[in-house]
């Protein structure tokens, strides 16, 4: 403790359990602002992946089909998830067949640049499925 006070520097106990204790001399304000400082750079390197939503209709058309796919491959081109709902309204939760038709060709039509994360499942009045961006191996 001498040693460190009179170069007016801190000692700190390294690793109290190791047999006999480590401890080190340094600047412990420093090194505490130094770490703070990684932990911020790590964290501006964190991507965050987001969650979309397209909805559709038992009903909806081939065209307009074709038109929440093109919306969906580019959610995934930027990196985000989808996710795919089918809503059925009144009489249509009778012809659950069209809203599985109409997640099944999403399906096959994203099959190059997306993963199924979640399969077709029903919640209340709505089904739907999420897919998820290919990761790029290299």
């Amino acid at each position: 403790m001498a040693l460190a006070e009179s170069q007016q520097l801190d000692l700190v106990e390294v690793s109290p359990t190791a047999v006999p204790p480590v401890c080190r001399i340094m600047d412990y304000g420093k090194f505490k602002y130094q770490q703070s400082k990684k932990q911020q750079e790590a964290k501006k390197k964190q991507v965050q992946v987001q969650l979309k939503e397209v909805k559709l209709r038992p009903k909806t058309d081939e065209h307009d089909l074709q038109f929440k796919i093109k919306h969906v491959r580019r959610f995934l081109e930027e990196g985000n998830k989808a996710k795919v709902t089918v809503v059925f309204r009144g009489r249509e939760i009778t012809h659950m067949d069209l809203g599985q038709s109409a997640l099944d060709k999403f399906a096959a039509e994203l099959q190059d640049i997306a993963l199924i994360e979640v399969k077709q499942k029903m919640e209340g009045r709505s089904m739907f499925m999420i897919v998820a961006p290919k990761t790029k191996t290299k």
